[in-house]
């Protein structure tokens, strides 16, 4: 989800200074919400589960595409599937371009040995750049944010009008290393509920994260879990309407930025230097582990290699820090 959120201030950059151009979206459907606001863009579902499913499935998806006269190819994503698109569409005579992830760079700021430890480009200047391959040279320094969402009715029942400051808190991620730990999250919320005039939604997913959101946000009338209580769409009309988002390296953080919204972001295992930082925001707006006292840091690119006595590095983020953050920046 992150992924695809990180292209969208790309692409509404692109159409602002392209007019001319009208571009097609390939992704799953759940992402389309992600796009309905930008002009001149239009998106295609991918079917995974069926039409599209497997070998035979790529080649309808080509084939489906194809019908769409597609002039040329930005692959955004340079995995195998889109690969083997891209590489269709070159034997037709298309121009393709794909995002270069820049693989050695990443894995010399992860290993645990010479670590050569440098912000890396970022993935929206990487998108750039492939849409550069293309003929078009993207400006990104002044960026341009959709409107925020008229909240319905639905929502206002469920949150109330607003009256305070309004706080977002995405407390999970795909992998354990990045997420924060609860007790400490607990202390946050309950710091944050308690001492400054604002109102604190809980995003989240799944029966397993709503339970967790539920016992955060037990007791605490200025606390709410909005997790399954409303549609993606609203998600995200509530979101683009907070003052500002806490999100651990996940997508969550992606979303609140690409909507225009304030977003600080802790990270454990990973680092903002991997070039997955949220768009337009400050460094000083992430929070990083001790890495005087966990020199290995960052373990890894993602989240998903486990180091042995690194589980506790975000305990050296504190609440108070978090806290103090967020408060500056609300004001």
């Amino acid at each position: 989800m992150g992924d695809v959120a990180m292209t969208v201030p790309v692409l509404i950059a692109f159409v602002l200074q392209y007019p001319e151009v009208k571009i097609t979206v390939v992704s799953r459907p759940f992402f389309k919400p992600f796009f309905n606001a930008i002009p001149n863009v239009s998106f295609f579902g991918v079917d995974v589960n069926n039409r599209h499913k497997g070998f035979l499935g790529l080649i309808k998806l080509f084939l489906d595409l194809k019908k769409l006269n597609i002039d040329a190819v930005a692959d955004l994503h340079n995995v195998i599937r889109s690969k083997a698109i891209s590489k269709l569409f070159v034997l037709f005579g298309k121009k393709v371009a794909a995002s270069n992830k820049g693989r050695a760079d990443k894995k010399a700021l992860t290993r645990a040995e010479n670590k050569i430890f440098k912000p890396l480009k970022t993935m929206f200047n990487v998108h750039c750049d492939t849409f550069k391959e293309l003929g078009f040279d993207i400006i990104l320094n002044n960026p341009t944010f959709p409107n925020k969402a008229i909240l319905s009715e639905k929502i206002i029942s469920i949150i109330g009008n607003k009256n305070e400051k309004w706080v977002g808190i995405a407390p999970f991620a795909q992998y354990e290393s990045k997420v924060y730990p609860l007790d400490l999250m607990q202390e946050t919320i309950n710091d944050l509920s308690k001492n400054h005039d604002c109102k604190i939604f809980l995003f989240g997913g799944g029966n397993k994260e709503i339970e967790v959101l539920d016992s955060l946000s037990k007791g605490n009338k200025s606390v709410i879990n909005i997790a399954g209580k409303i549609t993606f769409q609203e998600e995200l009309d509530l979101i683009s309407n907070l003052d500002i988002m806490l999100s651990m390296d996940s997508g969550n953080a992606h979303i609140a930025a690409m909507l225009g919204v304030k977003v600080i972001t802790l990270w454990g295992a990973t680092h903002p230097f991997a070039g997955f930082s949220p768009f337009n925001q400050p460094l000083e707006n992430a929070l990083v582990s001790d890495r005087e006292k966990y020199p290995l840091l960052p373990t890894s690119v993602y989240g998903n290699k486990i180091v042995s006595g690194y589980q506790d590095v975000m305990r050296t983020i504190l609440p108070e820090t978090i806290v103090n953050k967020i408060q500056e920046e609300l004001n």
